[in-house]
């Protein structure tokens, strides 16, 4: 197959062709686009027989679906998949894929600590590396200039709110962490207007409080920061700003490292903005 019949040869067009291609595929070919994108070192590193039974299809599903692509079969495919190590971060997805090995013979609590350690590390740098710095910086307007900032993360995603919410009253930004006490949630959200700020964080398998309060809090008007992590999140209808998290996992065990790195990085450059315009103010009084 020659390089120029359109089949995609880097994982960044074969990401934007998936996204594009998703809406109108079969039901099953759809779901293992999903899969794809949103675990692309599951399907690098893992065999057919394992990709099919994490993305929830049969193997020959992932045939049909290399195939509807314009590759030969799944490992041409999966050869994409591998590329994207070679290109990115070959040191610290290898690193990875070694822990997962030696995981399950891991003994005592110091051993897994280091596998949770490696996989941290994997997260941060690939965000590092990945992370676009304009959609960064907007982001970090969104919160300077929001008259109150609304946080809203269930589950895994609580705790990244609670000390967005902390870091930012320390900071000098009016904060409502919407804890969802005596399923009140909606509730505490329906204050904020389109002055104020609502920051959405939600990943798979997302929950449903927080998408439906996304939704109609950006229906009254009021802009949405999305912390997520794929594309096809439902956080994407409602975000003004979207900024796509990957965590590497262990085993069924998902890091938050770069996504509290992250929210650390945004609360301290919107405390950067709010400082530098006041400065350019001046003093309220001579």
């Amino acid at each position: 197959m020659s390089e120029t019949d359109g089949t995609p040869r880097d994982f960044d067009t074969l990401r934007a062709l998936l996204i594009e291609r998703r809406p109108d595929m079969p039901k099953r070919l759809a779901q293992v686009a999903a899969f794809a994108v949103d675990r692309p070192d599951d399907v690098t590193f893992g065999t057919v027989a394992a990709i099919a039974e994490q993305a929830g299809v049969q193997p020959s599903t992932l045939v049909r679906f290399a195939q509807s692509l314009g590759y030969q079969g799944f490992s041409e495919l999966q050869d994409v998949f591998r590329a994207r190590l070679r290109d990115r971060w070959p040191d610290y997805d290898e690193r990875l894929e070694v822990l997962r090995r030696r995981s399950a013979d891991s003994q005592g609590a110091h051993a897994l600590f280091g596998d949770f350690v490696d996989t941290a590390v994997t997260s941060l740098i690939r965000l590092r590396d990945t992370i676009e710095p304009a959609r960064m910086d907007e982001a970090a307007r969104l919160i300077a200039g929001a008259r109150a900032i609304y946080l809203l993360g269930q589950r895994r995603a609580f705790p990244v709110c609670s000390y967005m919410a902390y870091a930012l009253a320390k900071l000098g930004s009016p904060t409502v962490l919407i804890d969802n006490v005596a399923g009140l949630g909606p509730e505490q959200a329906e204050a904020a207007g389109p002055e104020d700020l609502l920051i959405a964080v939600s990943f798979t398998p997302y929950t449903s409080l927080t998408v439906d309060v996304a939704n109609a809090a950006a229906a009254r008007g009021v802009p949405v920061l999305a912390l997520t992590d794929s594309p096809f999140s439902p956080l994407m209808e409602s975000a003004k700003v979207v900024i796509e998290v990957i965590e590497a996992d262990l085993g069924a065990f998902r890091s938050l490292s770069g996504t509290l790195c992250l929210a650390m990085a945004l609360c301290v450059a919107a405390a950067e903005i709010r400082r530098a315009e006041a400065e350019e103010k001046g003093p309220a009084r001579a």
